[in-house]
């Protein structure tokens, strides 16, 4: 699995801005936020209430080949 639990949000869109339509989709403010620097995966799931594991699966998908 490409993304962690323990990741940093912002460090996931700056390395792959494909994941940023996943944050989108879920509704997570993530995307300009000041805090995406110091908010890890699990931070962020639990800020908006969405399930982790459901969360990092859709960033998995967005993987290109």
């Amino acid at each position: 699995m490409p993304f962690r639990s323990d990741d940093l949000v912002d460090d996931i869109m700056r390395s792959a801005p494909h994941t940023i339509r996943v944050f989108l989709r879920f509704r997570m403010a993530c995307v300009g936020c000041p805090i995406a620097c110091f908010h890890t995966v699990d931070d962020a799931c639990r800020e908006h209430g969405i399930d982790r594991e459901t969360f990092l699966a859709a960033l998995c998908e967005n993987v290109p080949a």
